[in-house]
């Protein structure tokens, strides 16, 4: 348990959970934003696997930089966590979308599409932590790490089994999770 919320009431304890998720997100959502104004919605040419690939890097590199505990190049852990959040709210964007032929959205529009994946994205954490009772908080970043890059996995193979799954949740349901798992990353990492 995260030092503090340990003797909340498991209700008390979710609302700090809230307010700790909102304001990752709001600074998920500064970068995105201001990217938006420097490079326009580029990434609207992406097929989901380049998304997933990008995202693949980032948290291959988190776990490198844990495992070796030192970094050469500055970004740290918690921009990488960052730029997964975000790019898993572009996958989602595309994925319901389509992809485009050029930039397609305006930057007030793809931060409306932004704000509408994260909601879905804390809804879906709100309901799985009341199941859990915080039980993220007893966990590693690394642990969180490691979970991403499983559900990258699993995205990278549904996406290379066209889309389809037997039994499995979608790719869309996997971005969701790792959305909540980047958040609960920046959480303790803060």
């Amino acid at each position: 348990m995260e030092a503090g919320t340990e003797t909340l009431p498991i209700n008390d304890q979710m609302e700090v959970t809230s307010s700790q998720y909102d304001k990752a997100i709001a600074e998920c959502k500064h970068i995105f934003d201001a990217k938006m104004k420097d490079y326009g919605s580029a990434w609207r040419i992406l097929r989901l696997s380049s998304i997933t690939d990008q995202m693949f890097i980032k948290a291959q590199r988190i776990r490198s930089i844990e495992d070796k505990g030192t970094q050469k190049v500055e970004e740290g852990i918690p921009s990488e966590f960052k730029g997964i959040i975000n790019y898993s709210v572009i996958a989602l964007i595309q994925y319901e979308m389509g992809i485009a032929q050029k930039p397609d959205l305006s930057p007030e529009e793809a931060s409306v599409l932004f704000d509408k994946h994260v909601k879905k994205a804390k809804d879906l954490m709100e309901d799985k932590n009341h199941d859990y009772g915080e039980a993220w908080r007893k966990m590693r970043v690394s642990s969180i790490t490691d979970l991403i890059l499983m559900k990258l996995l699993r995205v990278k193979q549904i996406e290379d089994n066209d889309g389809t799954t037997l039994i499995s949740e979608g790719i869309d349901a996997n971005y969701y999770d790792i959305i909540n798992y980047g958040v609960f990353a920046l959480i303790k990492l803060s």
